[in-house]
C-alpha cells in the first residue's frame, strides 16, 4: 500500500506556513514505514528539534483505479479516519529553502500516525461537512470541517488518480487545517471525528 498525502488545502493553514496558495493539490508520498505501528508512542527523532502534529482526515482505497472521473470517486472508498502527519519543520524549512524534496521531513519513520478506529462512510453523513479536531494534553489545537477543503475528497481522489494508480489499501491524507505546532516528551495528542474518539498517542 502507499500513503499519498495532500499539502496546503486548508487556507488558513497556508497563510499560517506564508505558503503560496497553489493551483493544483499538492502531491508528496510517504512509504509504508512511516506508519507509527499499534499502540507504540512516537519517538521524537534526534534529528528534528521541531517535530509538527498535523491533524488530517484519512480515506482508505477499496478497489484499484486509473483515470477515475470525480462523479464515480464515491465508488472507490467506504471508510473515513483520522491520522497525524508528523512534519520535522525545522529540516523541512532547510530543504525548502535549497530547493530539494521533503521526504526526509515528511515520510521518517513513525511519521504517518493511522488511527485504530476507522469509520464507514454511510456512518458520519455528510462527508463534506465534518467536524474534527485534536488535542494537545487534553486541550484543543486544532479543530476545522472539511467544508473548508480547498479540494474536496472525490476532487483529490479524480486529481490524484491521473497520476497514480490507486490501489486497496492504499490510504489518502487530505490536508491539515490551521493550528499546528510543536510536540514535546510527554504530550498527548488525541483525535476526533464528530465527538468520536479515533486515536490517542504518547509522545516520548
Amino acid at each position: 500500500m502507499k500513503i499519498i498525502c495532500i499539502g496546503r488545502n486548508y487556507t488558513d493553514h497556508i497563510s499560517e506556513l506564508q505558503n503560496e496558495k497553489p493551483e493544483d493539490p499538492v502531491i508528496f508520498l510517504k512509504p509504508d514505514t512511516s506508519i507509527l505501528l499499534k499502540k507504540q508512542p512516537f519517538f521524537i527523532p534526534d534529528f528534528s528539534e521541531e517535530v509538527h502534529y498535523e491533524v488530517e482526515v484519512l480515506v482508505k482505497i477499496k478497489k484499484v483505479g486509473k483515470h477515475i472521473q470525480e462523479k464515480f470517486a464515491h465508488k472507490y472508498y467506504d471508510e473515513i479516519g483520522l491520522g497525524i502527519d508528523f512534519t520535522a519543520r525545522d529540516l523541512q524549512q532547510k530543504l525548502k529553502d535549497k530547493g530539494l524534496p521533503w521526504e526526509k521531513a515528511k515520510a521518517f519513520d513513525g511519521a504517518a500516525v493511522i488511527g485504530e478506529k476507522w469509520l464507514p462512510k454511510d456512518s458520519v453523513g455528510d462527508i463534506n461537512m465534518l467536524n474534527f479536531s485534536l488535542e494537545k494534553n487534553g486541550e484543543p489545537v486544532q479543530k476545522s470541517n472539511t467544508e473548508l477543503m480547498l479540494w474536496k475528497i472525490d476532487e483529490l481522489i479524480a486529481y490524484i488518480s491521473q497520476f497514480f494508480t490507486l490501489k486497496i489499501g492504499d490510504i489518502i491524507f487530505t490536508g491539515t487545517p490551521a493550528g499546528v505546532g510543536k510536540i514535546a516528551a510527554e504530550d498527548r495528542l488525541t483525535g476526533f471525528i464528530e465527538d468520536k474518539q479515533i486515536f490517542s498517542i504518547q509522545i516520548k
